[in-house]
């Protein structure tokens, strides 16, 4: 018996573009019957949150960082071109025209293709964002945890 192939991708980047990639990536190799896990780490978080806002205690500085921080997949900015937030309207007006899959529904693909969500924990705290923040059934680990799923990875890749 072949054991399954495994495709780890660290999601760093907060941009709206890069998530994308990650998540086109995720979902094609969850496609190949890869065992596919994302683990979102700093600004690569925003891609979890909710978009609506939840209440929840927060210190001063932990609301800070969650006002300058985009609120869920499709408020995230763009990494060129864009343009005080008319870059990513326009980029999603010729998305749409090619129909091509918008980062939310990337994510939900993802979810219903079984690929694991991470979101590290340790970031969560420096950035004060708490699980009733973030999608549902998701996953919530250290980097160790990272480390074992890449130590076996076939491809690992870091966006």
């Amino acid at each position: 018996m072949t054991e399954k192939k495994r495709t780890t991708i660290i999601l760093f980047s907060g941009d709206y573009d890069k998530a994308m990639a990650a998540y086109i990536i995720a979902n094609g190799a969850a496609a190949y019957d890869h065992e596919v896990t994302i683990f979102h780490t700093f600004w690569g978080l925003n891609a979890l949150r909710k978009d609506e806002q939840i209440p929840v205690k927060k210190s001063f500085m932990e609301k800070m960082f969650g006002k300058m921080m985009p609120r869920g997949a499709d408020k995230m900015g763009l990494s060129k071109m864009h343009f005080t937030g008319i870059g990513p309207k326009m980029i999603k007006g010729v998305m749409k025209k090619h129909n091509a899959i918008p980062l939310p529904q990337l994510i939900e693909m993802a979810e219903e293709q079984g690929v694991k969500l991470v979101a590290c924990t340790m970031t969560m705290d420096l950035l004060g964002l708490q699980k009733e923040e973030l999608l549902n059934d998701i996953e919530y680990a250290g980097v160790a945890a990272y480390l074992a799923d890449a130590e076996d990875g076939n491809v690992n890749l870091f966006i």
